[in-house]
């Protein structure tokens, strides 16, 4: 199934707004009591804490009974990954819904049940997300405030359409800092946008966080999530064109596993360490990934992961690996053979020939592509 999450803004009126503002408040609060009387007890399973608080809960803050057992459910789910500190939540903080709570209504309004009754909802979205909407089955929804408006992160699932025959092979992508992504078609991504806008931010973010006012901090806040807006609308673009490039090649796709990034960049300098372990740039290869990975799911495209420990020092010609290989950041020249490359070409053809190799599309690491 290809999981998607659709984010969809909803048109409020005032009566409705204060219906929203008031189950959200009232729905945090509820979630703050349960945590705590969770981490009192050392109690963290959803149907224990049921049978001890939702009675209480209900009549306490004027819930709905479903709202109140995804109340519940929030608390044991966040409980599910961290125990060691107790959880808070703020009054901001999302709703869920299920299909009890919420019901989608002709692909253009939304029905969600509140503290002062159900209300029905027009929601504001484009052609995109009415596409991605119909047809699918949908799952939980998360209420979200953001900016002054009321928004629903809508889960969907929709069957995966069958594989296609990748007679072309495999088509390998290398991640990079100078180049956000280069594929072993030659097509290079540059990174030279993101890279300049996360110098320029951190400049700003340095001078705003010296200040240390209300003000200063909002600014922060929204200088962050700009940030965070530009980068994945990159990320879409360049997962879109790879894709593109893979269907119409017939290839299958091979990205780098890159888990541990973090741990591997100690011995590099500080700005280095800087651009691959900031915690943006890092979050940006793993989005990058999911990217690719669900729109080619849409399209029947494999995927395939593969370690990328020394794809940058191998020769894809000859398989010879060694640290000189590499002269430079973009050059590559072999030491045996003598064969030149685009270093980060050459990198994308191991990714590709090791995950050939995995599936068994090929018989050597020297396959040509």
């Amino acid at each position: 199934m290809i999981v998607k999450t659709i984010n969809v803004k909803l048109r409020t009126t005032e009566k409705t707004a204060d219906a929203l503002d008031d189950t959200m408040q009232r729905f945090n609060q509820a979630c703050n009591h349960l945590s705590e009387l969770a981490w009192k007890l050392q109690e963290f399973r959803a149907f224990t804490l049921h049978e001890i608080a939702y009675h209480d809960t209900r009549a306490r803050f004027g819930l709905p009974a479903q709202l109140t057992v995804r109340a519940l459910a929030k608390v044991a789910d966040s409980y599910k990954t961290d125990r060691s500190i107790q959880h808070t939540f703020g009054r901001r903080s999302a709703v869920v819904f299920d299909a009890r709570c919420f019901k989608l209504k002709n692909l253009s309004s939304v029905e969600l049940t509140t503290t002062r009754g159900r209300f029905s909802f027009v929601m504001a979205h484009g052609g995109k997300q009415r596409a991605q909407l119909d047809g699918a089955v949908t799952g939980e929804a998360d209420l979200l405030f953001r900016d002054g408006s009321y928004y629903l992160a809508i889960t969907t699932k929709k069957a995966e359409p069958s594989l296609v025959d990748t007679y072309g092979g495999v088509f390998g992508v290398d991640l990079g800092i100078v180049e956000i992504a280069t594929d072993s078609e030659t097509n290079r991504y540059s990174g030279a946008t993101v890279k300049a806008c996360r110098r320029r931010l951190r400049e700003h973010r340095r001078s705003l966080q010296q200040r240390q006012t209300h003000s200063a901090k909002k600014r922060l806040r929204s200088i962050s999530r700009r940030q965070s807006r530009f980068v994945r609308d990159v990320n879409h673009c360049i997962s879109k064109k790879i894709v593109c490039t893979a269907v119409a090649s017939a290839k299958a796709l091979a990205l780098e596993d890159l888990k541990g990034i973090r741990e591997r960049v100690s011995g590099f300098c500080r700005e280095m360490r800087w651009l691959l372990a900031g915690t943006l740039w890092v979050r940006a290869f793993a989005d990058l990934a999911v990217k690719i990975v669900y729109k080619a799911a849409e399209q029947g495209i494999p995927v395939v992961f593969v370690d990328p420990r020394d794809t940058s020092r191998t020769c894809h010609a000859c398989g010879y690996c060694d640290k000189g290989n590499r002269k430079s950041q973009s050059h590559f020249e072999c030491l045996e053979c003598g064969s030149q490359f685009h270093a980060d070409e050459n990198a994308a053809r191991n990714i590709g020939a090791r995950a050939a190799l995995s599936i068994g599309l090929m018989s050597s690491a020297s396959a040509s592509f």
